[in-house]
């Protein structure tokens, strides 16, 4: 099998080297995403594209990941955690109707097109509780620049058509961790946006 884009073996570890760097570590620049996560009370969620775990640490425990890239999965593991293939998800236990309180999407809908997005979060409501919360976060200009893997520049308005589109009811959306206009600059701010299952 050829591995390209976010597949490839290389991606997991690019993404592995990144959050290694000295500076990165001895900041401890997660900080403020870990607390972001956290304050949104998440419960047990299903991490979808969880690459090499980087929010799947902070989130409670039962929580799960699922990816594409085998050596992320490998990654996740190592740390003691729970993540499947999409074809090893879909024949473990942990794959069952309403099991989860929140589906994450944690920069994955911006390697997709927007009916790539909507077919992927179809593809799991099915998982969610009712009541449960979709949350999803993406990259803003800079941030979505510094990837070639990333397929779709997906701003706020972007992001509520999809999940509109998806029969789900979007509750809020803020900019994290700065004003929306700083993303043009800083890499690392986020859309955020939280949308919900049901009535």
């Amino acid at each position: 099998m050829n591995e390209t884009g976010t597949s490839a073996p290389d991606y997991a570890e690019r993404l592995a080297k990144l959050q290694r760097r000295g500076w990165k570590t001895w900041l401890d620049v997660q900080r403020p995403y870990r607390w972001n996560l956290r304050r949104l009370d998440p419960g047990r969620t299903f991490d979808i594209g969880c690459g090499i775990g980087r929010c799947l640490r902070t989130l409670p425990r039962g929580s799960v990941g699922v990816d594409h890239n085998e050596r992320a999965i490998e990654i996740v593991r190592s740390l003691g955690l729970v993540a499947y293939s999409p074809a090893d998800f879909a024949m473990s236990a942990d794959f069952a109707p309403q099991a989860f309180d929140t589906l994450l999407l944690s920069h994955v809908l911006e390697h997709m097109t927007p009916p790539e997005a909507v077919g992927t979060i179809a593809q799991y409501l099915g998982l969610l509780r009712d009541g449960g919360r979709v949350i999803v976060f993406c990259p803003q200009e800079k941030g979505y620049a510094s990837d070639p893997t990333h397929v779709t520049f997906l701003d706020a308005p972007a992001l509520r058509r999809i999940l509109v589109e998806s029969s789900l009811r979007v509750e809020s959306s803020y900019s994290f961790p700065f004003p929306r206009v700083i993303g043009r600059w800083f890499p690392y701010n986020e859309f955020v946006m939280i949308a919900r299952k049901g009535a």
